[in-house]
C-alpha cells in the first residue's frame, strides 16, 4: 500500500477521532438531554445502515461467492456476540484510583467496540474510497454519541475532567490505530479472502445498528421525530452515495 493511500485513510480516520473527543468535551461542559442523544443515535443508525445497504452489500453480492459470504458473515456475528457477552459479564467492575473509581468494564467494552469500528473503517477502504469516506462520517456520528456517554459515565465515577479527556483521547487512538492497521493488513488480500473480510464487516455493522445504536436509542421515550431521523439519515447517505 502506498504512503499516499495510508495518509488518506489516516485523514478520514481522524473524523471519528475528532467527533468522539468533541462529544467528551460537550458532555463535560453541558450534558445533552436523553432525547437529543437518542436523536443522534437514530441518525447514526440510519447512516450506518445506509452505507451497508448502498455501498458495502452490492460489492459483496457482485462477487458471487456465497461460501465466502457465509464464512465471513458468521464469523462477524460470532465475534460481536462474544464481545457483547464479555462486556455484559464484566459490568460493574471498577478499579480504585486515589479517591475515584475507574469503570474498567466500561473502558474495556468501549475499547473493544471502537477497535472493531476502526477495523471496519479499514475494511471499507478496501471496498472503495467512497465507501470509506461515507463510513468515516457515519462512525463519526456514532463516536460523537459514544464520547458523550463515556465522558458522562467517567465523571459519575468521580474522575477529574483532565483524566476523563485523557482516557477518551486514549480510546480514540485505539480507533485510529486499528483503522490504519486494518486497511494496511487487508490491502494485499486476494478477492476471495477480501470477500470474507467484507462479509465480516457487513455482519458486524448490522449488529452495531440493531444491537447497539438502536437498542441504546430506544432507552429514551420516542416520538415520531426520533423515528423519522433514522430514515432521514438513511435517505441522506443514499443520495450522497449516488452523487459523490
Amino acid at each position: 500500500m502506498s504512503t499516499k493511500i495510508i495518509i488518506e485513510i489516516a485523514t478520514f480516520a481522524l473524523i471519528p477521532v475528532i467527533t468522539m473527543n468533541l462529544g467528551g468535551i460537550i458532555a463535560l461542559i453541558r450534558q445533552p438531554s436523553g432525547s437529543v442523544r437518542s436523536m443522534i443515535l437514530h441518525f447514526a443508525a440510519g447512516v450506518v445502515f445506509s452505507v451497508v445497504a448502498v455501498e458495502i452489500l452490492p460489492d459483496i453480492v457482485k462477487e458471487h461467492q456465497p461460501l465466502m459470504v457465509i464464512i465471513g458473515f458468521s464469523l462477524g456475528l460470532i465475534t460481536m456476540l462474544a464481545i457483547k457477552r464479555f462486556s455484559e459479564s464484566k459490568t460493574g467492575e471498577q478499579v480504585n484510583i486515589n479517591e475515584s473509581k475507574l469503570p474498567l468494564s466500561l473502558l474495556v467494552a468501549v475499547g473493544v467496540d471502537i477497535f472493531i469500528d476502526g477495523l471496519l473503517l479499514g475494511i471499507s477502504f478496501n471496498a472503495g474510497k467512497k465507501e470509506g469516506l461515507l463510513l468515516a462520517i457515519a462512525l463519526g456520528l456514532e463516536l460523537l454519541s459514544l464520547g458523550i456517554a463515556t465522558a458522562t459515565e467517567l465523571r459519575q465515577s468521580k474522575l477529574s475532567k483532565g483524566k476523563t479527556i485523557g482516557l477518551i483521547f486514549g480510546l480514540t487512538m485505539i480507533f485510529f490505530s486499528s483503522a490504519v492497521l486494518g486497511s494496511s493488513l487487508l490491502s494485499s488480500l486476494s478477492p476471495q479472502y477480501l470477500e470474507i473480510v467484507l462479509s465480516f464487516g457487513l455482519s458486524a455493522l448490522l449488529f452495531l445498528v440493531t444491537e447497539e445504536l438502536l437498542l441504546e436509542a430506544h432507552e429514551e421515550e420516542e416520538t415520531a421525530w426520533h423515528t423519522a431521523i433514522f430514515f432521514f439519515g438513511f435517505l441522506l447517505f443514499l443520495i450522497l452515495g449516488m452523487v459523490v
